[in-house]
């Protein structure tokens, strides 16, 4: 478990940024992108606090922790909250085997928690008040949310600052986007302020046609809200799962690494031009 206490407090010029990583539809690339790009954070000597609020426990499992046993978790925030009991961040944060990278697990319990505490005052602010009881230790903080419209996606929407939008480069998960953009609508109205987000095509493959095709649907559909790149198909996103290591810490000069490299560029609005994504036809920008 994490002693918290260890990480240095940050200055107001270093403060946190919040980013939820959501769709809802699954196997798109969620969990891949939140443990890559939070690598890649790491990487660069940012704390990054990674938080899994998929009662599936992907993000959890991918860490070598089980979430039908792990005890505390994300879960118990929630209930803290519901039994008016302070939060202890030391239990529920684990510190990982890589630098500058931490994890708030997520138990399966989650799967209870709209039945039994959702209607309770304040669980829909239950992950944007830790957060910002965090913003000292933590440079960033990256949200796996569930594929599924509830207090928890909620509490991740609530909470961050900058939404990331995975689509695989097929026709069904283009449909699927729908759903997500028009749970983002709702939420807005809720938030009363506009939520930045991107949506970041996933798993194209320029061998494939339905892959082209797919990423000119949604150069065509979403034009103003889509990454100008695409992540790639590569085989060695398994192997680092397989692992237990982010992609960008393991093989940071794979292609897969190099386009989650890239797309952290453009989400900190920095030149990008030392991460070339290559396929085996050329550049994969668009």
């Amino acid at each position: 478990m994490a002693n918290i206490a260890q990480l240095r407090p940050r200055s107001e010029a270093e403060m946190k940024k919040i980013w939820a990583v959501a769709n809802q539809k699954g196997g798109v690339g969620k969990t891949t992108t939140t443990v890559t790009l939070a690598g890649q954070l790491a990487r660069e000597g940012y704390n990054t606090l990674m938080i899994d609020l998929d009662p599936h426990g992907s993000l959890t499992t991918y860490f070598q922790l089980d979430p039908d046993t792990i005890d505390p978790s994300v879960y118990t925030l929630f209930k803290n909250k519901a039994d008016r009991q302070p939060p202890d961040y030391g239990q529920v944060i684990h510190a990982t085997a890589f630098e500058h990278l931490w994890l708030m697990p997520a138990s399966t319990a989650l799967a209870t928690l709209d039945l039994q505490l959702g209607a309770k005052a304040g669980m829909g602010l239950v992950i944007a008040e830790a957060v910002n009881d965090l913003s000292e230790q933590f440079d960033y903080v990256l949200i796996d949310c569930p594929p599924m419209l509830g207090v928890l996606m909620v509490n991740a929407l609530s909470a961050c600052q900058q939404l990331l939008i995975p689509v695989q480069t097929e026709f069904l998960a283009i449909k699927g986007l729908e759903r997500m953009l028009h749970t983002l609508t709702m939420i807005t109205r809720s938030r009363g302020a506009p939520l930045p987000h991107l949506i970041v095509p996933t798993m194209f493959d320029r061998r494939i046609r339905a892959s082209s095709e797919g990423l000119e649907m949604l150069q065509q559909r979403f034009a103003d809200q889509l990454w100008s790149a695409v992540i790639p198909i590569d085989t060695q996103f398994r192997e680092a799962s397989t692992a237990a290591k982010p992609l960008s810490i393991w093989q940071p000069r794979s292609r897969g690494a190099r386009a989650y490299a890239t797309l952290v560029d453009d989400l900190l609005e920095r030149p990008r031009s030392e991460h070339l994504i290559e396929t085996l036809e050329g550049p994969v920008a668009v």
